[in-house]
């Protein structure tokens, strides 16, 4: 199949790269040309630099001969733009969307996005059904190898202070969830602080489970 991905963070740049892995033909779309040449010289030439809500960059894609479309920036006004655009401009019989803040997602339904991803919402369900368990890892999802796991942040770990893009994260790892002192979730960016107290929530492989708390904890 021939795979667009609109947004090449590390959801779209994992997503790729699994999606290589398979052997489908895929195109990154990104606009930060730093990102884009990143993202060619760890997977080869799939990366195109442009911003993916434009036309002429869509084209530039080949979206008209795409057999999916995944929106996946941090911005849901792009995702709907870039979804919208490819159902009814270029025809693509599946388009999933990525819906960074919940409370958005009746608008993406009512627009007639049968495939949403909300990772706040799933996430947050998680938490509720496992947490008062008082589990760290979370769960294993399902049919993956990957695990949700919780990380309390003492006071004097490492990651205090730094930005998510400053941690040097196991491959095929994503932070995907900040609890807050207060108790406030917050799905977090490259330039998200991690604070004391705050309760990670990571999408990791079990084999780098403990690395990714001697990261963020300087625990074993």
């Amino acid at each position: 199949m021939y795979i667009i991905i609109v947004g090449g963070g590390k959801v779209g740049r994992g997503a790729a790269r699994d999606l290589i892995d398979m052997g489908h033909e895929v195109c990154v779309v990104e606009r930060d040309a730093n990102t884009a040449w990143s993202i060619n010289n760890e997977l080869g030439e799939v990366a195109l630099l442009g911003d993916g809500a434009e036309i002429h960059v869509q084209r530039a894609a080949g979206m008209n001969r795409a057999d999916v479309v995944v929106a996946c920036t941090g911005r849901d006004q792009a995702n709907l733009a870039v979804g919208q655009t490819a159902q009814t401009r270029f025809n693509v019989d599946k388009v999933i969307s990525r819906i960074n803040d919940p409370r958005n997602e009746r608008i993406f339904r009512a627009l007639g996005f049968t495939f949403t991803i909300s990772a706040t919402t799933a996430i947050v369900s998680a938490i509720e059904q496992e947490v008062s368990a008082g589990l760290t890892r979370l769960t294993q999802l399902r049919s993956t190898a990957f695990i949700l796991a919780e990380l309390a942040i003492p006071h004097l770990a490492p990651a205090v202070g730094c930005t998510v893009r400053e941690l040097s994260l196991p491959s095929h790892t994503v932070l995907a969830l900040v609890i807050r002192e207060d108790d406030q979730p917050e799905v977090p960016g490259p330039n998200t602080i991690i604070n004391a107290a705050d309760v990670i929530v990571a999408v990791t492989q079990p084999q780098h489970e403990a690395e990714l708390r001697m990261i963020l904890t300087g625990e074993s």
